[in-house]
């Protein structure tokens, strides 16, 4: 229920961003007809189909991608019938009579004397506008669109869109009416209600072309996402809030942590009851460890890290999650990482102990590979943390990067609670290098950018992306945070696969680390790759897996670290040219 309201206050949110600006034409063009024929029907039209498309845009393949572009291509030309009909029945019937009749019969939307708008109608402009809406991807419409691709397409993932559409609408119901009152306003003072039906329909014109162009997903969602996204994670946060700690819990001195102890009574920790912690039953395989119960977990201290290895989220927090293992085992203190894998090749067994042999992880770590803990835990990130105490409760998280020191703390105060006697100590500041040392945050302009269709943005080669086909892509010089292909390249749900030798990837960026997530293939063979950065050699702002001619390998499907600028961080074209072909990348992350 407390995710149906965060969807919901997400969607209604979307009326403040710029993104809802080339929707809101078709909206106000119902103004002055009846609520309940019209308007309620377009809003549960438009409801409806962004939730049912949105779903399969998230779990479903090709078809669906293909599905979508037909369906959209039929909207646009409707919602510019629509227009004209509403810029100039007369004009608009001298040059297309027969088509225009259909629209203005379908519609009902010219506003002629004696039309009376129906509910079906209405209803068909609401699916019109449904298959065109593409909201901005703010952090509470991501996170419902990970949690489609995670279980798939159900009911749950259903009702969670149509919340998120039925926010949007319930803003847009009220944007409507006051809009409307407006439009009265004038039309008795000013007496132009034709000529408000022209701007209108001009209006509706331009949100058509912007939709075409595609701008309402490009420069549109740039905006969008900065003036909503504070506002989305506000909500999001009082969902997850962290309680703040007891100031009397904890005294810093010198870098070590101690706490304000009673010593007439046992130790009891400030860090709240958040339940009684779930099973970590349902693991396809554990590492490092036979598989561990709840009963052989009682006693101890817990910290159950979610994580995936080509997330550079998570590997930047392994070294601390790795060094706190080794600090507290011997206080009855146990880590169990839980990898619940993002990508198809995550799920790889062999992969997925090859990046635990990488990263030199020591504790058990338990194969999620049908996300049961994923889901008996609620969780809904990577990196995520969970500590649960010795009587089997949990008594803190934390989601993303950071917050070590306060996450080490927590770990001491539940192992002293437990009844361990250990000293104070300064926390743990582990030399973390190559893709593993922390973010430049300052610096960083650029976000984390997918190359497989299901989630790929910022396209700028002038080639259309086609779905699961060969086709031959070619880029110049693309704007920020934009990227691009050269060469022969299929491009899958996932990720992009070069079909023939000597072909690249562009990426304009901003920040001091870039990395891409790439795999030699279902070959299997090593393949070479050159990277330069403004059309140079790296020098000595190669990263830790390329040289300072830019040159490397891909041995493995991994995160590969190419980028790490020694200076001055600078806006910077990237280019990553694979002298062998087969290669598969999937993902730009930056730090």
């Amino acid at each position: 229920m407390t995710l149906l309201i965060v969807a919901y206050l997400g969607g209604a949110l979307t009326i403040l961003s710029p993104c809802i600006l080339p929707i809101l034409p078709f909206v106000f063009a119902r103004a002055g007809q009846p609520f309940i024929r019209s308007t309620l029907p377009m809003l549960i039209g438009m409801s409806v189909t962004f939730a049912m498309v949105a779903t399969l845009a998230a779990v479903g393949g090709s078809w669906a991608i293909n599905a979508n572009e037909y369906g959209r291509l039929v909207a646009i030309l409707l919602l510019a019938i629509f227009g004209v009909s509403l810029l100039s029945p007369s004009i608009a019937g001298v040059i297309t009579q027969p088509v225009v009749d259909v629209g203005n019969k379908l519609l009902n939307a010219s506003g002629k004397p004696g039309s009376i708008p129906t509910a079906a109608s209405s209803f068909i402009l609401g699916v019109a506008t449904g298959l065109l809406w593409a909201p901005c991807a703010g952090p509470i419409l991501g996170l419902l669109l990970t949690g489609a691709a995670l279980q798939g397409a159900n009911l749950q993932t259903t009702f969670l869109l149509i919340a998120y559409a039925a926010g949007a609408a319930t803003s847009l119901a009220i944007a409507l009416l006051v809009g409307a009152k407006i439009f009265a306003g004038m039309k008795r003072s000013l007496g132009i209600s034709e000529r408000i039906r022209q701007m209108l329909g001009a209006a509706v014109l331009a949100g058509v072309a912007v939709i075409a162009l595609g701008l309402d997903t490009g420069l549109l969602a740039r905006l969008s996402y900065t003036s909503t996204a504070s506002l989305e994670q506000a909500v999001l946060d009082r969902l997850h809030r962290t309680p703040a700690a007891d100031p009397s819990s904890e005294i810093a001195s010198n870098g070590i942590m101690t706490a304000a102890v009673d010593t007439s009574r046992p130790f009891q920790s400030n860090l709240p009851v958040e339940g009684l912690a779930p099973s970590v039953d349902g693991a396809v395989e554990w590492l490092n460890s036979p598989p561990l119960t709840t009963e052989q977990l009682r006693g101890k201290v817990v910290l159950v890290d979610f994580w995936t290895y080509s997330c550079i989220n998570c590997i930047r927090t392994v070294p601390y999650v790795r060094a706190w293992a080794e600090k507290y085992k011997d206080q009855d203190f146990v880590v169990i990482g839980v990898h619940a894998p993002e990508f198809a090749f995550e799920k790889k067994i062999d992969n997925a102990k090859t990046a635990v042999e990488d990263f030199k992880i020591g504790y058990p770590v338990a194969i999620d590979n049908d996300y049961k803990i994923w889901r008996a835990f609620e969780n809904s990130y990577w990196p995520a943390h969970y500590l649960i105490d010795a009587n089997g409760q949990i008594r803190y998280h934390h989601f993303g990067e950071g917050n070590y020191r306060q996450t080490e703390q927590a770990i001491q105060d539940l192992l002293r609670e437990a009844g361990s006697e250990m000293a104070a100590s300064a926390p743990v500041t582990p030399d973390a290098k190559g893709a593993e040392a922390s973010a430049d945050l300052k610096n960083i302009r650029s976000g984390e950018t997918y190359l497989g269709y299901k989630r790929a943005t910022s396209f700028a080669s002038p080639e259309s992306l086609r779905a699961d086909g060969a086709n031959a892509y070619s880029i110049d010089e693309p704007g920020l945070n934009k990227w691009g292909l050269s060469g022969t390249w299929t491009i899958g749900a996932e990720q992009a696969v070069l079909d023939k030798p000597d072909g690249s990837i562009v990426y304009r960026f901003s920040a001091r680390d870039l990395h891409l997530v790439l795999g030699p293939g279902a070959a299997g063979k090593p393949i070479r790759f050159k990277v330069t950065i403004d059309g140079k050699a790296p020098g000595p702002n190669h990263g830790a897996d390329t040289d300072a001619d830019g040159h490397g390998t891909v041995t493995s499907t991994k995160l590969y670290q190419l980028v790490r600028q020694s200076g001055h961080v600078e806006k910077r074209t990237f280019e990553i040219r694979f002298l062998d072909q087969g290669v598969e990348a999937y993902a730009f992350t930056f730090g």
